[in-house]
């Protein structure tokens, strides 16, 4: 009871003032994951969740932001060692979505309701800065009432800057950890820490709306490093924050390792919302990955933005970041039907928006 209560406290004090210190953030991650009994964790998540979902609504009321993924390449330079579309995974069935192909999903995606597509692949050279911003202004030519994300990668700032002024509006680009030997500890030696951030803090000079992140559970996490993670996003200060539990795939160096908590994702979803009332928060695939009602219990924890895919059917599981993802046989209008009525069913509404950061 006396952990409950000094972390519904914290809690408080994270409503009102939208930070805390490094170590209130260990302490009120420290608390939850490893002090409770599940009495007590239940009754703080509640406690948890309550505030954070009426933040969000103050600022978003009951509406629900959907942005429309197009995956156009598995192919990547990087060799991270947690993700099934590394270069030297030689089981991925490698593809590349031609501009036209690009341009269909975009179609049949704006004709369901879609008003932000996001771009996403592996580093793949193929698709060079002119090819990047052949696409991007095709898009924006086509549906220029729409957004349009990258999510693509570490490039250089020029690159960056050709990106934007070719119409992209946003870009995500995860830190995925605000420790360096834990990067260290996902990420081969060429890649390296200080050059992410460097990315991000250029992404915002430039003028995008940027989004970083993490994965929760990874391998060699800690709540230390998470507590790391608050504090950075804190500075950085980004439009989105992705967030989703670490989920292993088995071509990887890191096969074996344990899946992240769906639960642990959760409570961080919660505390980020209180943190930042305004941010565009998903409620990730990852979390409808490992639980079949995990985007819902992310919405519910204070998310307000659910990424379906628009991806050909035919390509979908070839994107195989992780192990089973979902929604990779579902036609593009079917998942739009499930996903409004499961966001019905639990009070919410999706709406046909660009969903911007608010005052931008």
């Amino acid at each position: 009871m006396i952990a409950e209560t000094n972390a519904e406290r914290l809690v408080e004090q994270l409503g009102q003032n939208r930070r805390l210190e490094l170590q209130e953030y260990q302490a009120l991650l420290e608390t939850r994951f490893f002090r409770m009994s599940d009495a007590e964790r239940k009754t703080f998540d509640a406690f948890l969740f309550e505030r954070a979902v009426q933040t969000a609504r103050q600022q978003f009321q009951n509406r629900i932001y959907i942005r429309g993924l197009i995956e156009f390449t598995n192919y990547c330079k990087n060799n991270c060692y947690y993700c099934g579309i590394r270069r030297d995974n030689e089981y991925a069935d490698r593809y590349r979505l031609t501009v036209e192909e690009i341009l269909l999903c975009c179609r049949e995606g704006y004709k369901l309701g879609y008003r932000t597509f996001v771009l996403q692949g592996g580093e793949d050279g193929y698709y060079t800065d002119d090819r990047i911003c052949e696409i991007v202004s095709s898009v924006k030519r086509l549906y220029p009432d729409c957004a349009v994300t990258l999510s693509i990668g570490e490039k250089s700032a020029e690159s960056y800057r050709r990106f934007y002024e070719a119409g992209a509006d946003r870009y995500l680009l995860r830190h995925e950890t605000a420790d360096a030997g834990h990067y260290a500890r996902l990420h081969p030696k060429e890649m390296s820490f200080e050059n992410r951030r460097r990315c991000l803090s250029e992404l915002k000079a430039i003028g995008y709306q940027v989004g970083a992140g993490f994965m929760v559970g990874s391998p060699g996490q800690t709540v230390e490093y998470l507590a790391e993670d608050l504090k950075y996003l804190e500075e950085l200060r980004p439009h989105m924050i992705g967030i989703g539990p670490y989920i292993v795939h088995n071509r990887t160096p890191l096969a074996g390792s344990p899946n992240g908590s769906v639960e642990q994702t959760l409570v961080l979803i919660g505390i980020l919302r209180l943190m930042f009332p305004k941010v565009l928060l998903p409620a990730t695939t990852a979390l409808g990955t490992l639980a079949a009602d995990g985007r819902e219990r992310g919405i519910l924890a204070g998310a307000n933005v659910i990424m379906p895919n628009l991806s050909p059917v035919g390509v979908r599981k070839k994107y195989s970041l992780y192990e089973n993802k979902i929604c990779t046989g579902e036609e593009s209008a079917q998942c739009m039907q499930c996903i409004r009525n499961r966001m019905k069913q639990i009070g919410y509404e999706i709406v046909v928006d660009r969903g911007d950061y608010p005052e931008l």
